[in-house]
């Protein structure tokens, strides 16, 4: 019966957060229905193309869903539930759902230009270069961590190559992401080209999600890890390139029906548990200030992640997102909206390995997300059950389809900083660059290939080798964004005095991680037990602290400006 207190109180708290507190931040910022979205007045069919609302939350929720939510909380379920459950209930209203909604809000009144721009305009140039750095080595960290989630879910231990009957979760997961590719091309075809209203195609869509579930559940595919993570590499190149209607829009839309479904089968799974006894919630509320993974503060803050703020969001909102919104209106529930409903995932996924918290904690699944998949079919019947495995099956499938939807979003992304990263003042595009060198440099084809290599390669490392620092990369992202938005909108003449303290809070908490782990790193290395691994997490931790450093003198240095003009008016 607690599960089902938990994941109530958060749905309620959620949804008041949503009515009283988003609302109120739209009117102080001054939400205009009637004003032109940068989507209709620069549609250009490649990345400027408006989305019908339903469409567009489909792809920013799986864009921003990721694995994070899910793996997250459930590595910092070792703080107890209550502290994981505070942190993502008003995490995600005052500190993630702020950002996420600000920058869309920032960005769709820059014509859906990036955050680097937006710095730009309020920090200066020099600031937003730095950014830029700052933004592509975390990019990397996604990039690398969500191929080594996705790999992880696809491949058979055993190598070998082609069709399998009778497959493993891993092999009917695999299958399915593949023919999931295929029905995101058609859907997006027959929407775009064939002027196939939303309702209809979306039904068919579904439609076609059960058959290719059927087809994975008796057939399954096999391949080697190494060759996955080729396989991910070449298709997240190709994916950044296409226009955003042929892959990204229609996949990300099709993607967030099984991102419903799969919250919808834990609520379900919740209720039973809670009156057939069929699982019992075992996580301590509170278990100690300090655990394996480190102290409460600062490592529930960074671990978390996404759960309750996430600097990707960010990223999303100002990269694709903008790009897409058909009206102003539809910010509040695309921006605020997405970012509580990630929190309800994040509560689910607590609830979940709350039902295995003994197995987990004792190290009996191979990952958070597997630990998810068991805890929710635990909820329905014994392992080793038919419906057990189904239902673990198709959360395995979920996990890995929101995971590789964060890798398409995450590469078109990175093209669009890197390209930004090389050109000057003056020039618009690649094609624009007068020097010969920054036009390769700036080349979307040079800036997605390079990303997606060094991310590759690092994906191959294991997920708790990058995940710590993506995290703490992550959430300083998080910071960094506040203070961008919070400069602008003093800018502007709006009020941004609500970005303070999440900005503030996100800034030390992760400025502690980075130092915690140089000194750490640099005792591993110094003592002779270092491997490569620790060099790199070295090397990024240094550099991602002076970048953000450097950015946070920055943004003082426009606020004090500002509330010098202030006073001087």
């Amino acid at each position: 019966m607690t599960a089902l207190l938990i994941i109530l109180a958060a749905i309620a708290l959620l949804i008041v957060g949503y009515v009283t507190y988003g609302s109120w931040l739209a009117k102080q910022w001054g939400i205009d229905p009637s004003r032109k979205t940068p989507a209709v007045e620069k549609e250009d069919g490649v990345d400027y193309v408006a989305a019908p609302p339903a469409v567009l939350m489909g792809h920013h929720f799986s864009s921003i869903a990721g694995a994070g939510p899910i793996n997250g909380p459930i590595q910092a379920s070792v703080f107890g539930w209550l502290p994981v459950f505070l942190w993502c209930v008003i995490g995600g209203i005052f500190f993630g759902g702020l950002q996420d909604f600000g920058s869309l809000f920032a960005s769709i009144r820059h014509d859906g230009k990036s955050l680097g721009e937006i710095i730009k305009d309020t920090m200066g140039q020099r600031a937003k270069k730095l950014f830029l750095v700052f933004g592509l080595l975390v990019l990397i960290l996604v990039i690398a961590s969500f191929v080594n989630v996705v790999a992880g879910t696809f491949f058979t231990e055993e190598g070998g190559f082609g069709f399998a009957g009778n497959p493993t979760n891993n092999q009917t997961t695999a299958m399915i992401s593949l023919l999931f590719i295929v029905l995101a091309v058609i859907y997006g075809y027959v929407t775009n080209k064939m002027n196939v209203k939303t309702l209809p195609a979306s039904i068919c869509g579904i439609i076609g999600i059960i058959i290719i579930t059927i087809i994975g559940l008796n057939c399954g595919f096999v391949m080697g890890r190494t060759a996955w993570i080729v396989f991910i590499g070449i298709y997240i190149v190709v994916a950044s390139l296409v226009p955003v209607w042929i892959l990204l829009q229609p996949r990300d839309y099709l993607s967030s029906f099984l991102l419903y479904a799969m919250m919808g089968i834990a609520v379900i799974g919740i209720l039973v548990a809670a009156f057939t006894k069929n699982a019992q919630f075992t996580i301590p509320a509170v278990t100690g200030w300090k655990t394996g993974i480190g102290t409460m503060f600062p490592a529930l803050f960074i671990t978390v992640a996404c759960g309750a703020c996430s600097g990707f969001h960010s990223l999303i909102s100002t990269g694709t997102t903008s790009k897409q919104l058909k009206n102003e209106k539809d910010a509040k529930p695309i921006g605020y909206g997405s970012m509580l409903i990630e929190s309800a995932l994040g509560i689910v996924s607590l609830i979940a390995v709350g039902m295995v918290y003994s197995k987990y904690t004792e190290g009996g699944f191979g990952s958070p997300s597997a630990a998810f998949g068991a805890g929710i079919a635990t909820m329905f019947g014994p392992e080793g059950s038919s419906v057990y495995n189904t239902i673990a099956a198709l959360l395995t499938l979920a996990v890995s389809v929101f995971a590789l939807t964060s890798l398409d979003t995450g590469t078109r992304l990175s093209r669009f900083m890197f390209s930004e990263l090389f050109l000057t003042e003056d020039e618009a595009t690649w094609k624009d660059a007068k020097n010969p060198v920054r036009k390769v440099l700036a080349h979307p084809l040079f800036g997605t290939t390079f990303m997606v290599v060094i991310g590759c390669i690092l994906g191959g490392l294991k997920l708790s080798a990058i995940w710590a620092l993506f995290g703490a990369a992550n959430q300083l992202l998080a910071g960094i964004a506040l203070l961008a938005v919070c400069a602008w909108l003093g800018e502007v003449g709006k009020n941004n005095k609500m970005f303070f303290i999440p900005m503030a809070f996100m800034l030390c908490a992760t400025l502690t991680s980075l130092v915690i782990t140089v000194i750490n790193k640099f005792k591993a290395i110094g003592g002779g037990e270092g491997v490569w691994g620790d060099y790199f997490q070295l090397i990024f931790a240094l550099a991602m602290a002076i970048l953000a450093v450097i950015l946070v003198i920055e943004g003082i240095q426009t606020f004090q400006r500002q509330k010098a003009g202030k006073a001087k008016a």
